[in-house]
């Protein structure tokens, strides 16, 4: 219940105050994106969290000039892969059986057929599926901020490839999906915050097959 209201209590905050998100409370939003489940449990993604204003002033322009980007308090950057390769599918499978405590070749099996089926869908499609795989933990981030009560603006309005530039993305395999403005709303000045929360209703939304 308390993520239906936290779910309800949110929205895209258009302004925000500049306040500083306490870190046990950003700990806990980083810690629900990085529990979010992805294909293969490969995680083909990371997080940058931006709260340098030289840094932050620099994405604004490429950001559409939306405000929250300089007056938020954190800015999320979730990064995907560029794609996938033999090379990077095996660490993480590696990593995987450490951490479990099982032979390296325990899932060479599952591996091998793993990229036996991305490798030749091609680039276009290894970059829309690791960025699915990012939209996935960026959604957790969302339903966590709410819980916490920390606004959370999703951002799709920006130029990636300048993005990229600014944060150093492309030399580490990487390319910006999509981005999330952490802070707290500020309600004297935002046109979003009083209006009525709307959404499908649940009839027109949810479709039983039975």
């Amino acid at each position: 219940m308390e993520l239906l209201k936290g779910l309800n209590w949110r929205y895209a905050a258009k302004r925000m105050t500049g306040e500083t998100v306490p870190q046990d409370k950003l700990d806990y939003i980083l810690e629900a994106a990085r529990l979010a489940p992805s294909s293969s449990g490969l995680q083909p993604y990371e997080i940058f969290v931006v709260s340098n204003q030289e840094t932050l002033e620099k994405i604004r322009p490429i950001a559409w000039n939306q405000a929250q980007i300089t007056e938020c308090s954190h800015l999320l950057v979730f990064a995907s892969w560029d794609g996938y390769s033999h090379e990077k599918i095996t660490t993480v499978f590696n990593e995987m059986m450490d951490a479990r405590e099982l032979p390296h070749n325990t899932m060479d099996d599952y591996k091998q057929t793993l990229w036996g089926l991305y490798e030749p869908l091609g680039e276009s499609w290894h970059q829309q599926h690791t960025a699915k795989q990012a939209y996935i933990s960026f959604a957790m981030a969302i339903a966590a901020a709410a819980e916490q009560k920390v606004d959370a603006t999703p951002i799709e309005g920006f130029e990636p490839e300048k993005l990229d530039e600014i944060l150093g993305l492309r030399e580490k395999g990487l390319k910006s999906a999509v981005i999330l403005a952490l802070g707290y709303r500020d309600a004297d000045n935002d046109w979003n915050v009083n209006l009525k929360k709307y959404r499908k209703e649940k009839e027109e939304f949810i479709h039983e097959i039975k």
